[in-house]
């Protein structure tokens, strides 16, 4: 579970990284997060992850099946590499919403979008992954690429996105998770704790934005329990694959 209740009369609270906080302040703190780094997003991403965020994001297009003409939902878009692809997938007669609750995000990836020449079949929507405002059974994907762990309720997200998928629809959740060795997970806690809040100092002079990144991957959900949340949200044949000794997992989990 991501809240933690404490009596009847208190306000239930939730992680923000390491600490707790009330729940009604996390959106609202990492919202202050992404409006911080929105405008060096890509470049950082480029910088921390070596620009392998590039090949884990074609392994999630590739297990999509996304396909011309189908509707796809791509929630926590941010500067939209999931939509461009998508939109070359779908074609004239498809669609893609990227959907992104943080409005600083939206603006950076509409305006990447604009200046790479993808429009036409791609629909910018400002939404809360709790409580998507699309109709029921719309999407025939539905994708979210470093975006759950920041969700405050994972639990009704996903029960969110089922609902507004088609019945045989696929959800996708590309997600940092927990490497499979011990050696690996010491060498990325290093590198984590340490070097990108001293990357995100030099980069964007902001180290405690990419310190409370660091710390919301380790506070997300192992491979194992995100699978069973999928499960218990009502997925049916949910897998996962884990890419770079673990520390990032695709989940996929299909509406029945």
């Amino acid at each position: 579970m991501t809240d933690q209740r404490k009596g009847s009369d208190a306000e239930p609270t939730t992680h923000f990284g390491f600490k707790n906080v009330p729940e009604s302040q996390k959106a609202e703190k990492v919202a202050e997060v992404f409006h911080s780094v929105a405008a060096k997003y890509d470049l950082m991403n480029d910088l921390l992850s070596g620009g392998m965020h590039r090949l884990w994001k074609r392994f999630a297009i590739e297990l999509s099946g996304v396909r011309a003409g189908n509707r796809v939902l791509d929630i926590a878009g941010g500067t939209g590499d999931l939509t461009r692809k998508f939109s070359h997938l779908v074609g004239p007669t498809g669609q893609v919403v990227l959907a992104d609750i943080n409005e600083s995000m939206l603006k950076v990836g509409r305006d990447r979008l604009l200046d790479l020449g993808v429009a036409g079949n791609v629909e910018f929507v400002q939404a809360d992954a709790e409580k998507l405002p699309f109709p029921d059974n719309h999407f025939d994907c539905v994708t979210i690429a470093f975006g759950l762990r920041n969700v405050t309720h994972k639990e009704d997200a996903l029960r969110s996105m089922l609902r507004v998928l088609k019945p045989g629809g696929r959800l996708l959740v590309l997600e940092f998770s927990k490497p499979t060795n011990a050696l690996m997970s010491k060498a990325y806690d290093a590198y984590s704790f340490a070097f990108m809040p001293l990357m995100g100092k030099l980069i964007t002079n902001d180290s405690e934005s990419y310190r409370y990144l660091a710390e919301s991957i380790r506070m997300h959900p192992n491979q194992e329990t995100l699978k069973s949340m999928m499960v218990e949200a009502g997925f049916d044949r949910v897998t996962y694959h884990n890419m770079t000794a673990g520390i990032v997992a695709l989940h996929r989990g299909i509406k029945p």
